[in-house]
């Protein structure tokens, strides 16, 4: 068998396809193993190319095939898509990825380290105890609400709420039982979150470029951790506006015969990182719009000028500047950057 150059591997949980080929662009390899036989199958192969999609379980297989001395090379899905041919199976999806590895202009997603992988899993467990405990306290809310008991906005009115229910001797005995055990569960949720938080906070403490991104306005410890964990190779982006288009934070481009249209946020790249620098870019708009702190003139001005896309181009501005100081080591200069009057990182 020919050298083999360059092998497309699509993945499951049990069965794996590969499509190889050589220096002539011959097909030299096409197989399917078993998630046994992977391992000692390119344990035995020469050290060459592998391109997966970066899916579940790809950073796994990754750190893996390297350690064996292959060079892994990972693709968001939605890249490789244009390179299958029609009839989708899983020999052309391995075929596919072959081929969109090898193209010059194609972008691959880094590999994480273990330390890495468990840094996301801190954030995306709190992300869970958060939704579930968004969902007990609307399930609280709903049931006290078929016995006429309402409570204010917010999580500190859910305590006062059962306190309540538990004094009211109108509902029935049964209805009582089942509150307490939901408020049982709420301060469970909350135990484990706090705790979940306090890792959090000791990881950013630890980490200095999260501490030079938090000193960006608009950017906690939240959003400087999640930046850090999601983006571990920064340099592969050619500039901030890169960056900040890979996060989906520029405008669709549908542009044809010379006239410039342009449409709503792509909302590509990590819809989680995302929300992040929307959501603290909303509270800075709040902020400087009932007069509070300093901001740049060039803030001021967009949100009397263009109010509904503030919040986006805000966003997008504190992205290209946390690329910034990520790639160069520097720290946030407030004063430099609020006398550009252009508003660009």
């Amino acid at each position: 068998m020919s050298q083999i150059i360059r092998i497309g591997m699509d993945t499951s949980k049990y069965i794996f396809v590969l499509h190889g080929v050589d220096a002539t662009e011959q097909v030299v390899l096409r197989k399917k193993l078993s998630r046994r036989q992977v391992l000692e199958f390119f344990a035995k192969l020469p050290p060459t190319v592998i391109g997966m999609e970066a899916c579940g379980a790809s950073q796994y297989w990754a750190r893996e095939l390297s350690r064996l001395g292959h060079e892994v090379r990972l693709m968001a899905p939605q890249l490789v898509k244009p390179y299958v041919m029609r009839n989708k199976n899983d020999g052309r999806d391995a075929e596919g990825l072959c081929e969109a590895m090898s193209r010059p202009s194609m972008r691959f997603v880094p590999v994480k380290t273990a330390e890495q992988q468990a840094a996301l899993m801190l954030m995306g467990v709190r992300d869970g105890l958060i939704a579930r405990r968004a969902q007990l306290t609307n399930t609280i809310r709903g049931h006290a609400a078929e016995y006429g008991l309402i409570a204010p906005k917010g999580l500190d009115a859910i305590e006062p709420l059962l306190a309540r229910i538990a004094q009211d001797e109108t509902l029935p005995a049964l209805a009582r039982e089942l509150f307490v055990v939901l408020g049982r569960e709420r301060v469970r949720l909350e135990g484990e979150l706090e705790a979940v938080e306090a890792k959090l906070m000791a990881w950013h403490r630890g980490d200095a470029t999260g501490r030079r991104l938090a000193q960006i306005p608009s950017v906690g410890p939240i959003v400087a951790t999640a930046l850090v964990m999601k983006t571990p190779d920064p340099g592969a982006f050619r500039s901030g506006r890169h960056f900040a288009a890979w996060l989906g934070l520029t405008p669709k481009d549908h542009s044809t015969a010379g006239k410039t249209r342009l449409g709503k946020i792509t909302r590509a790249g990590d819809e989680d990182l995302r929300r992040l620098l929307v959501v603290g870019a909303t509270a800075v708009i709040q902020q400087a719009r009932r007069g509070r702190g300093h901001h740049s003139r060039w803030l001021l001005a967009l949100i009397k000028r263009k109010p509904p896309l503030a919040a986006v181009a805000l966003a997008n501005k504190v992205a290209r500047i946390a690329w910034k100081l990520m790639v160069t080591g520097e720290s946030y200069d407030a004063a430099r950057l609020n006398a550009a009057t252009t508003g660009t990182a």
